[in-house]
């Protein structure tokens, strides 16, 4: 890294903080919660002539009501291929056809089920935090770089220390408040 300013540090911090939150919101976006919502097969990939193709690329996916998400190849001859993805995908997911369009109930979640849940969406977030603090400690260390060039103070390396403290503060408090209204909305009945 060539010389850097100490708000290039800072804001370098920050970009990569605010990147590990976003990781960790699309995460918790796949697990399941109970209700149908289309995120939820987002991440599954259908074999489509010998190319493993993103699902939404491949079909239309919504949600019929709480219990039931639907989804609508555009090129019918993909059904067969879409539904045994979704089949084999982790989520266990049992789908339907009926016509040209896929139904896929979700059966509901066990009490043991959603405590698993839980414990992934925590394990998810400590994965986060410790990012951020990974964050915190590479912005510090070109902070001290910097002072030890003797290009910044070590007033000026305090301070950028604390700001990049209070960063660090800021993303985590908003890494236990996503992890809160995850596990709120898992355990909710």
């Amino acid at each position: 890294m060539a010389t850097q300013t100490v708000d290039g540090i800072k804001k370098d911090t920050e970009t990569r903080m605010a990147k590990s939150v976003e990781t960790l919101k699309t995460d918790l976006g796949k697990i399941r919660t109970g209700r149908a919502h289309p995120g939820l097969l987002d991440q599954i990939r259908v074999d489509y002539y010998g190319a493993k193709t993103p699902l939404n690329q491949l079909a239309n996916i919504s949600a019929a009501d709480a219990r039931t998400l639907t989804v609508t190849p555009y090129d019918k001859g993909t059904l067969q291929a879409i539904e045994k993805a979704i089949r084999e995908s982790d989520l266990g997911l049992n789908p339907a056809a009926s016509g040209t369009l896929l139904r896929v109930p979700l059966p509901p979640l066990t009490e043991e089920r959603r405590r698993e849940l839980v414990k992934h969406v925590h394990k998810e977030g400590e994965n986060a935090k410790v990012a951020i603090r990974n964050v915190r400690r590479d912005g510090n260390h070109h902070l001290k770089e910097l002072l030890k060039k003797k290009l910044i103070t070590e007033d000026d390396d305090k301070r950028a220390e604390e700001a990049v403290q209070k960063m660090t503060d800021r993303f985590i408090a908003e890494v236990d408040k996503l992890i809160a209204a995850k596990e709120h909305e898992i355990m909710q009945v």
